[in-house]
């Protein structure tokens, strides 16, 4: 799920006399932003051995998907592929009512959990009447996202190489794009910032868990003023862009040309908190397998 969530740094050099701060105390609602896109997907394919019609199977499967999301598991009802996580729905008539019954499966295709869902009235759901079917996918989720919880902590736990079991770790790609000295600047600054945060850098792409790279972009504004972006990308050791730190700034040209200064020190700290935050959420919802 996308989720935007303000980071702001607090003020920690009191000391500065009057050199430019703009980084510094609150920055405002644009000044500084975490971007965080959707966590690894769980498929709900359409069921195709649940004694529901195929209309009724496609409908069961994004009841059950959209439930899903609403309890903060990112989920998509589709056609599996062979590097998803699965939930397979299957049931069994039981006298007068239908008894759900969900397997989560690896890309592995090791099957990692099993769970019965709650009764449902057998007339509702063989017809595929669309309140049943709501009804008994939004009552199911809470118990798979349960069991799904258990899967994860049980794969992650057996798992040496998890994220739970140690510290990331994260190649610093560099800083492209800014005026003056910014390049190197905020490089030097970010790399001394990640890690008291509990973060383990590495020089070699191929060791880490996490890539960063900071851009920097600018534009004249109003008043003589630059507008300066900093976008700090992190992605996975897939190379997928797991999150984004987005600082946004009205700066006089002064302010970083030739030299950054503290402009660089406030921004690189603002932004390690993000990089740290965005890391936390993706490895919460990692599951390795």
């Amino acid at each position: 799920m996308k989720r935007l969530l303000p980071f702001l740094l607090s003020m920690f050099l009191s000391a500065c006399g009057t050199l430019p701060e703009p980084f510094y105390g609150d920055p405002g609602v644009e000044g500084a932003k975490l971007a965080t896109p959707p966590a690894p997907v769980l498929i709900i394919p359409p069921p195709d051995n649940a004694m529901l019609a195929d209309d009724s199977a496609k409908l069961y499967a994004s009841d059950l998907a959209n439930a899903l999301a609403n309890l903060d598991v990112p989920s998509i009802a589709r056609p599996v592929q062979k590097t998803d996580w699965r939930v397979t729905t299957t049931a069994q008539l039981n006298g007068t009512t239908v008894i759900p019954h969900y397997a989560i499966t690896g890309p592995d295709g090791k099957l990692y959990g099993s769970e019965d869902g709650a009764p449902v009235a057998a007339q509702g759901w063989a017809n595929g009447d669309p309140t049943a079917l709501n009804k008994a996918a939004n009552a199911d989720a809470l118990t798979l996202t349960k069991l799904l919880e258990q899967v994860n902590a049980q794969v992650q736990q057996s798992n040496p190489r998890s994220l739970e079991n140690r510290p990331p770790v994260v190649f610093f790609s560099g800083v492209t794009g800014a005026p003056g000295d910014g390049d190197n600047a905020l490089a030097l600054n970010m790399k001394r910032d990640l890690p008291p945060l509990g973060v383990q850098q590495t020089s070699s792409p191929a060791q880490a868990d996490y890539t960063v790279n900071g851009v920097v972009k600018t534009k004249p504004d109003t008043g003589g003023q630059m507008l300066v972006e900093i976008d700090w990308l992190v992605r996975d050791s897939n190379n997928r862009i797991v999150g984004q730190v987005t600082q946004l700034h009205d700066l006089n040209p002064e302010d970083i040309i030739p030299y950054w200064g503290d402009v660089a020190a406030a921004a690189a700290a603002e932004g390690a908190g993000g990089i740290h935050t965005v890391i936390v959420n993706n490895t919460l919802h990692k599951k390795i397998s």
